[in-house]
């Protein structure tokens, strides 16, 4: 995979996950994308086809169709790949509306934008 086409997933999935979310929030979400991608060995890619991980791949169509939303998490894909990552390692997340089992087995981080996220 090159480059290039890692930013294009990490925005993508910043986009179909957060795009309505600050840029904190955005940015909390690509730094778990990236950590998962870091702890597995494995491209950024293949961390969000993994099953059952990100809802938004089973979609039939992954274009976006809020430019200036994808054009917002393109930046924040590209600060996200040019800043430490200030989650202290989260490697999940869900919105604060849910509560979805599997948290109940990780550690607690901290909320960024709607979102709770975990190590």
């Amino acid at each position: 995979m090159t480059l290039l086409e890692g930013f294009l997933w990490l925005a993508l999935n910043i986009y179909h996950e957060g795009r309505s979310e600050p840029q904190i929030g955005q940015l909390a979400i690509a730094h778990v994308t990236l950590n998962r991608a870091n702890e597995q060995n494995i491209s950024i890619k293949d961390v969000i086809h993994q099953p059952r991980q990100f809802h938004w791949i089973n979609k039939k169509s992954y274009l976006p169709d809020n430019i200036p939303a994808f054009l917002q998490s393109m930046q924040s894909a590209l600060i996200a790949l040019h800043s430490n990552d200030f989650t202290h390692g989260a490697t999940y997340f869900h919105r604060k509306d849910k509560a979805p089992k599997w948290a109940s087995h990780l550690t607690y981080l901290q909320d960024y934008g709607s979102h709770k996220f975990y190590r």
